[in-house]
C-alpha cells in the first residue's frame, strides 16, 4: 500500500509504465495468448463432475428393448413424408395417439426478410406435431422435452422413429414425475422457434402461430436428437446456443456419464477422447477441440434446435449420432437406453439445474476450462487498452456521431434497400443485401475525409490523443461486456482489434499502417474465420469457395437476428465497427 500512497513512489510507478508502456503491452498480448492456448493442456484443466446431487449415481436399469422397431417406425415416416412431400402430419398425430399421448398441432408460417439460398425459400409455412405423456405421479407442474426435427429427404427419418419407440416404452412405466412432451418440429429452428414462443405466450421474431391447444408443465430440460442412419458409430452432443448461451454443464457431464456406462463412443465437436495427452499429438487435438468450440461459440448462431431453448431458461443439448465407418457399431436400442437413462436422471430432478458451471470451454468431454480459468487471458488482452490510453479533455463528438451513423446504416440498409438493388441491378434479393453490406462496410473507410469536412480548421495533437482515449476505453468496455456474455466472441475480437488500437497513431507510415488496420477489421476477421473453421474441421477450401461460404455466412447471419433474435449482427454493426472506425480516423488524422 506504500507504493499508492506515497505520491513519490506513485510517480515512479507511473514514469515506469510510462517508459516501458510499449514493452508491457507487448508482453502482455502474448502472454494473454499464450494463456489461452495453454488451457488446453491436460494438467491446467479441471475433471468433470456431477453437482446436482439428484443426478449423481447412474444406477438406474436401462430396459428399452425395441430400437428394432423403432427403426421400422422410421422408415414408415420416411414413406408418408416422401408420399405427401413434406411433414406426414395425419399419420404423426395418429400414431402419436396410438402410443397414448395427448397429440396437439401447431401451424406457423414466416416471411423471411430475403431469401435462405441455402433452402430456396421466401415465406416458410409448416405444421408441429407434438404428443404429452403426463405425469402419473406428480401434479403435472413440470415437464421435459424430446424433440426431433422433420428434415427434408432422408434425413432424420430413424430420429423421428426412435422417439416414437421411446413415446410407447415411456407410456407404459410409472415413474415419471414429470411431463414428457415429444415433439415433431418442421422446418428446423423455425419451427421450433414457433412452438417455443406459443409454448410460452411470447412472440419476439414477429412469426404467425396458432395458439397451443395444449401445454405441459414449466419446461426443466430437452434434448434434441438427430440421427440420419441406421448405423451409428458415435454420439456426438452440441452445446453451443444462441448467442453463445451454454447449457448448465450437468447435462453435458450426464450425457458423458451414461456414454461410459453403457460403452458408447461420445464425442464433442465430433472428436473423440484421448488419452494421450502429455504428447503434442495429443494436446494440438484438444486445441482443436477447444477451438471448435470457441468459433461455434463466438459465431452467435444456435448449432442445433436446442440452442432455442436456452433463450427461456431450460437447459438443452443436441444429440446427434455419426456414422463415421469406424468399425465399432452402436444400435438404435443402446441409444434408446441411454435416452431412458438421461430422462430419469432428470425426472429425480427437484430443481432446475443450477448447481454447474453456464460459462466453460469443452477441450475434451471429461475436462473442462471454468470462467476463473479462461477470464484472465482476456483480462491480460484487456489492459493493454488501459496502458495505452492518453488524458485529455476536449470534445470528440463528431467523429463519434458520424462512425455511429456509419454503423446505423451498415444496420438497416442492407435489408431495406434491397428491392432497390434488385430492380437497377441483376442480382438476387440475398445477393443484393450481402452486396449493399459490403459496400456500407467499404464506404466507411472515406470516415476521416468526412470528419475533416465538418470540424473546424485542422485537428490538433491533443484532439487525436482525446479521441484514441475515448476509443480505447469504449473498446474496453464493448469487449469485456462481451466476453461475460460470450466469452468466445469477446476473445476473437480482443485478438483482432486490440493490436490494432494499441498500436495506431497518426505518427505511423499511413500506407503499412492502414493494411494493418483493415486486416484486423471486423470483416477480414470473419472472412480469417471461415477459413481457419473449415481448416479446424479439416475440410480447407479453396479462395474462391471460401470467398462464397465468406458471403453465405454474411447472410446466414442476418437471417439469424432476423428470424431468432441473434445479437452478432447488430453487435458488429452497431458497436464493434463504429469503433474500429474511430481508429481508422485517429490513423489519417490531420
Amino acid at each position: 500500500m506504500g507504493l499508492l500512497s506515497d505520491p513519490n513512489r506513485r510517480q515512479a510507478l507511473i514514469n515506469l509504465l510510462t517508459r516501458l508502456n510499449a514493452p508491457i503491452c507487448f508482453v502482455c498480448y502474448f502472454a494473454g495468448v499464450a494463456w489461452f492456448m495453454g488451457l488446453a493442456f491436460e494438467p491446467f484443466t479441471l475433471r468433470t463432475y456431477m453437482s446436482e446431487n439428484a443426478m449423481g449415481s447412474t444406477m438406474v436399469e436401462e430396459r428399452f428393448p425395441a430400437g428394432e422397431r423403432a427403426l421400422a417406425t422410421g422408415r414408415e415416416f420416411a414413406a408418408h413424408k416422401k408420399k405427401v412431400g413434406g411433414m406426414p402430419v395425419d399419420w404423426l398425430v395418429k400414431t402419436m395417439q396410438a402410443r397414448g399421448l395427448e397429440v396437439f398441432t401447431q401451424s406457423f408460417s414466416r416471411t423471411l426478410p430475403f431469401p435462405d439460398e441455402n433452402t430456396e425459400r421466401y415465406v416458410v409455412k409448416g405444421t408441429n406435431v407434438y404428443g404429452i405423456l403426463r405425469a402419473p405421479r406428480a401434479p403435472r407442474t413440470e415437464a421435459l422435452v424430446l424433440s426431433a426435427p422433420c428434415t427434408p429427404g432422408d434425413n432424420n427419418n430413424q430420429a423421428v422413429g426412435l422417439l416414437l419407440g421411446l413415446a410407447h416404452y415411456f407410456r407404459n412405466q410409472v415413474y415419471w414425475a414429470k411431463d414428457i412432451i415429444f415433439l415433431v418440429n418442421e422446418h428446423d429452428l423455425i419451427g421450433m422457434q414457433a412452438w417455443l414462443e406459443g409454448y410460452h405466450h411470447t412472440n419476439v421474431t414477429g412469426m404467425d402461430w396458432s395458439p397451443l391447444q395444449g401445454r405441459g408443465g414449466s419446461i426443466q430440460a430437452a434434448l434434441s436428437l438427430e440421427l440420419s442412419s441406421d448405423v451409428v458409430t458415435s454420439l456426438d452432443i452440441v452445446l453451443e446456443g444462441l448467442n453463445g448461451q451454454l447449457p448448465n454443464l450437468d447435462l453435458a457431464n450426464l450425457f458423458y456419464a451414461f456414454c461410459q456406462k453403457i460403452g458408447v463412443l461420445c464425442t464433442i465437436q465430433g472428436k473423440l477422447q484421448r488419452s494421450d495427452w502429455d504428447s503434442a499429438s495429443g494436446y494440438n487435438h484438444a486445441v482443436q477441440t477447444m477451438m471448435l468450440m470457441v468459433m461455434k461459440q463466438a459465431s452467435g448462431r444456435p448449432w442445433g434446435d436446442h440452442g432455442l431453448f436456452l433463450r427461456y431458461h431450460i437447459e438443452a443439448a443436441t444429440v446427434k449420432g455419426v456414422n463415421s465407418f469406424r468399425h465399432y457399431k452402436t444400435d438404435a436400442t443402446t441409444i434408446g437406453r441411454l435416452l431412458e437413462g438421461m430422462y430419469r436422471k432428470l425426472n429425480n430432478l427437484l430443481e432446475r439445474l443450477h448447481q454447474s458451471y453456464f460459462f466453460y470451454l469443452l477441450p475434451s468431454l471429461s475436462h473442462f476450462v471454468s470462467i476463473g480459468y479462461y477470464m484472465p487471458a482476456f483480462g491480460l488482452l484487456a489492459v493493454i487498452l488501459l496502458l495505452r490510453s492518453n488524458p485529455g479533455v476536449l470534445s470528440v463528438l463528431t467523429p463519434l456521431v458520424i462512425s455511429h451513423l456509419t454503423g446505423a446504416a451498415l444496420y438497416m440498409l442492407p435489408v431495406r434497400f434491397q428491392e432497390v438493388a434488385v430492380e437497377h441491378f441483376p442480382v438476387s434479393e440475398t445477393e443484393a443485401v450481402v452486396l449493399t453490406a459490403i459496400a456500407v462496410y467499404t464506404a466507411g473507410l472515406a470516415l476521416p475525409h468526412n470528419t475533416h469536412r465538418l470540424l473546424s480548421g485542422e485537428g490538433t495533437e491533443m484532439g487525436w490523443r482525446v479521441l484514441k482515449l475515448v476509443a480505447l476505453l469504449y473498446l474496453a468496455v464493448l469487449l469485456g461486456c462481451t466476453a461475460v456474455i460470450n466469452f468466445s466472441l469477446g476473445f476473437i475480437l480482443a485478438l483482432t482489434l486490440v493490436p490494432a488500437a494499441a498500436y495506431v497513431t497518426p505518427h505511423v507510415p499511413k500506407a503499412l499502417s492502414a493494411f494493418f488496420l483493415v486486416a484486423l477489421s471486423p470483416a477480414c476477421t470473419l472472412l480469417f474465420s471461415v477459413f481457419f473453421f473449415q481448416e479446424l474441421q479439416e475440410m480447407p477450401v479453396s479462395f474462391q469457395d471460401g470467398w462464397l461460404l465468406y458471403l453465405s455466412v454474411i447472410a446466414q447471419g442476418m437471417l439469424d437476428h432476423y428470424l431468432y433474435g441473434s445479437l452478432v449482427f447488430p453487435l458488429v454493426a452497431l458497436l464493434v465497427y463504429p469503433c474500429w472506425l474511430l481508429f481508422w480516423n485517429i490513423l489519417f488524422w490531420k
